[in-house]
């Protein structure tokens, strides 16, 4: 029996377009960093998110790299950008 979430994968490139996946992005290091980063600090280029933010929260964004791209790949799937910024 196929599972609905393999049936819904097909869709995923429909219903995350570029501002669900920025969104995602935000929530995912605002909660890891208990932090709240605005929608407009966060861009995605090639892959690479970009972040307009205190040189004190990127330093703990990069303490959690692992546990931030960990949340992202079971989030954003295939879709996952490989570096932050």
């Amino acid at each position: 029996m196929i599972e609905i979430k393999d049936l819904l994968s097909r869709f995923n490139n429909i219903l995350l377009g570029e501002e669900g996946k920025k969104e995602s992005i935000r929530k995912i290091i605002s909660e890891i960093i208990k932090a709240d980063i605005r929608s407009e600090d966060v861009k995605i280029k090639n892959g690479i998110i970009y972040l307009n933010i205190k040189p004190i929260f990127r330093s703990e964004i990069l303490l959690k790299q692992e546990q931030i791209f960990s949340k992202l790949k079971e989030s954003l799937g295939k879709k996952t950008p490989r570096d932050i910024r």
